[in-house]
């Protein structure tokens, strides 16, 4: 059986066991006997290996006492080379007796049965789709040529039948879902079309590892984001077609991959290593107790999560089962990059080996995540992963706040607005985001909103955004933050928001359905919330067809004009040239033919006043491109220097 994974740790133990290397891979078939192995501690008792017939009840129809062997307890289970293991499930049990069982599927399950409380045993080579050995990760030089787009997949194809059935549907022949709400909605042409035509070459899907929140065999839909991980190097089960064949979750998030790929999209995935579901229903748990999550002085379990736990990835063996996740996501599945679900809980050397591992895959596999915590953590903070701390992480990326919620408004109060709400004092810190992040001459620090430090060495290292699941929607928030706004406002200033995201020298993420101004019904936090608040309305492509039009206008100007995606700080530095600030109202150019555009002397205004503003430029002759909600790279007109008009909430970008 090929590709069975093999995991090395290397680690100092605790209980006084010599360092020694460890594999985690759980369990290996041969023609007459599976061998089964578990990292566990060498001094636990009654180590238990239980094979059943069923993923879900039954008993099991052989008990096995494992023993402990070069660091691993280890069952060898022999077996008739007509009737191997294949098909039947198992768990490991380190703390059971002859009434309570603590049964777990162990750390590394690469396949579980429903809900995943017992690991299936798979050949994986069934579970690869026609042409997988061929299939191709699309080509990318810098991470500045992202666009990435963050979707849930429920979210995304649940609702399109809705829409496919509707009179603006059918005379747009809009495609119908066969799997809504599935891995395989991803699969199918109207999506990677739609997503082709859109622009975006990289779709960041929220968790798809196997999460413990939803009942895989309720017949009644439940929600969640899934960031409540399960098993961690499984797809989950509720957005397979057949949750029953473990298999099938493989294979489709397979084929998922590899439309995508086919469609020279990326796929970049969600992980959640810094926290579990719970403690003690953890793998983690209830193989090593107490040694993957960290704990405060006074002996409490630490929550820098907020989640009731964090994890200690500090810890020789969590780092290396990390690394060996990563790696296996990317070589059984072909996953293109990681966001990190809050990467501030997990410390920078693990991040750093993660980097290194990776780039000997292949160093264009982005990587990037939250540069915080959700609360304070039982690790020097000066060791941990934080957006403070990315100079010490290259080519590891962060989200900038900054540039979110001097947009916008802050986080922790989605009535309060910024910048688009027409509050000045949040110039310097859109300077900054528009430089990437990086130490530029002309941005003050000390005026700059979350630091007083530039904390990227290059532009790449810098997620630029206005919105993203785990909080309002930018549609929602323009709402909240400016009730009195009308809707031609909030059109305005939506675009005006990512013309700022799209124009910055950062690598561009949003939200889906941004561009058909998704509402979420004005519900900041919805990881639970129904469908009717999470799904896309797909009435909206045709109900804001002009805000759609904008979107791929952008992306396309983005990605046809290098000056804007330079990739490098010193080229930034060089050739952007902010240019006098005004309450409200940033402008900037860059100089020449920046990064070997074929346009010189970019201008770009982004004015959020309710009111036409002037601006001086330098002297010169120039091509209007966007202007007033519009944007066409032919041109939409001519303007003469050193003067030029800014129409109220609007972007404006010229060309000489």
């Amino acid at each position: 059986m090929r590709r069975l994974l093999t995991l090395l740790a290397v680690f100092a133990t605790m209980v006084n066991v010599k360092a020694q290397t460890f594999d985690f891979n759980e369990c290996e078939q041969s023609l007459k006997q599976t061998t089964f192995k578990l990292l566990a501690p060498p001094d636990a008792k009654n180590v238990t290996l239980r094979l059943y017939n069923e993923a879900v009840g039954g008993y099991p129809f052989k008990v096995v006492k494992m023993k402990y062997k070069d660091g691993m307890w280890v069952a060898n289970v022999k077996h008739s080379p007509k009737q191997p293991l294949t098909g039947k499930y198992y768990t490991f049990d380190m703390m059971g007796d002859k009434v309570n069982w603590h049964e777990t599927p162990g750390l590394f399950a690469k396949a579980v049965g429903a809900n995943g409380k017992r690991a299936a045993i798979i050949n994986l080579d069934d579970t690869d789709p026609f042409g997988w050995d061929t299939d191709t990760r699309p080509s990318l030089k810098s991470p500045t040529d992202l666009v990435i787009y963050e979707m849930h997949h429920r979210d995304f194809s649940i609702a399109r039948n809705i829409f496919a059935a509707s009179p603006e549907g059918k005379k747009l022949n809009a495609g119908v879902s066969r799997y809504p709400g599935k891995f395989m909605a991803l699969v199918e042409k109207w999506a990677t079309d739609y997503l082709k035509d859109l622009g975006v070459n990289a779709v960041h899907i929220l968790p798809s590892f196997d999460f413990a929140s939803i009942d895989e065999e309720s017949k009644v839909p439940k929600y969640n984001w899934g960031y409540d991980p399960l098993n961690y190097n499984v797809p989950e089960g509720s957005y397979s077609t057949d949750i029953q064949n473990p298999a099938t979750r493989i294979r489709e998030f397979k084929m998922m991959v590899q439309a995508l790929h086919k469609a020279g999209i990326r796929v970049i995935l969600d992980v959640v290593y810094n926290h579990t579901f719970s403690i003690d229903g953890s793998n983690f748990q209830l193989t090593w107790p107490d040694y993957y999550f960290r704990k405060t002085a006074d002996g409490k379990y630490s929550n820098g999560s907020g989640c009731g736990n964090e994890t200690a990835s500090e810890q020789p063996i969590m780092r290396q089962y990390m690394i060996e996740s990563v790696k296996y996501w990317i070589n059984e599945y072909h996953i293109d990059g990681f966001r990190f679900d809050l990467m501030g809980v997990h410390d920078i050397e693990t991040m750093n080996d993660i980097r290194e591992a990776v780039d000997k895959i292949d160093p264009s596999i982005f990587i990037y995540g939250e540069g915080w915590s959700a609360g304070s953590c039982a690790y020097p903070s000066e060791k941990l992963a934080s957006k403070a701390n990315i100079l010490k992480m290259p080519r590891i990326a962060a989200f900038s706040d900054e540039l979110r919620d001097a947009l916008r408004g802050p986080f922790d109060d989605d009535k309060k607005g910024a910048f688009l709400a027409g509050i000045p004092g949040e110039e310097e810190s859109i300077k900054f985001g528009i430089a990437g992040a990086i130490a530029h001459q002309q941005v003050l620090l000390d005026k700059v909103n979350y630091t007083k430090t530039a904390w990227a060495e290059q532009p790449t290292q810098m997620i630029a955004y206005v919105s993203c699941h785990d909080d309002m929607c930018l549609f929602d928030r323009l709402k909240t933050s400016i009730p009195n706004a009308s809707m031609e406002e909030v059109i305005r200033l939506d675009k005006l928001a990512q013309t700022a995201v799209f124009t910055s020298q950062g690598v561009p993420f949003i939200l889906s359905g941004e561009e058909m101004m998704r509402d979420k019904k004005g519900v900041h936090n919805s990881f639970e919330s129904p469908d009717s608040i999470n799904r896309l309305d797909w009435s909206n492509t045709v109900r804001y067809a002009d805000v759609l039009d904008y979107y791929k206008r952008l992306i396309q100007l983005r990605k046809n004009h290098p000056a804007f995606r330079l990739g490098d700080a010193d080229k930034v530095r060089a050739t952007l040239e902010f240019l006098p600030t005004q309450p409200c109202l940033v402008a900037y150019r860059l100089k020449g033919n920046a990064g070997g555009d074929s346009w010189k002397d970019i201008v770009v205004v982004l004015n959020a006043n309710r009111e036409a503003k002037t601006v001086t430029v330098p002297a010169g002759k120039y091509t209007v491109v966007c202007q007033d909600g519009k944007i066409n790279e032919q041109g939409l007109g001519t303007v003469t220097g050193p003067t030029v008009s800014v129409g109220p909430q609007s972007a404006l970008i010229l060309h000489n």
